[in-house]
């Protein structure tokens, strides 16, 4: 790669990194949503997702609760409060 295209590709990350976190999108904060809701733990809309790890993520909700969900050793998803 050369030097021009290094640079752009660095100022582009730094760039992104520094807006940052992205709101959830729709589809993805419905579907964390659901498993929160299934766990009978309230949250009436995902704000923000944060992803930590495969399969483990730290959710907002907009009435002000805040959740970490993941999948445990044994495969099961687990909703802890936070």
């Amino acid at each position: 790669m050369n030097a021009r295209a290094t640079a752009f590709a660095l100022t582009a990350s730094i760039a992104i990194l520094a807006a940052g976190p992205a709101p959830a999108d729709d589809a993805f904060a419905k579907d964390l949503m659901a498993t929160i809701a299934l766990q009978g733990k309230p949250c009436d809309k995902v704000v923000d997702a944060r992803r930590n790890g495969d399969s483990d993520y730290t959710a907002t909700c907009k009435d002000g609760h805040r959740y970490h969900v993941y999948v445990n050793a044994q495969g099961r998803v687990v909703v802890d409060k936070l």
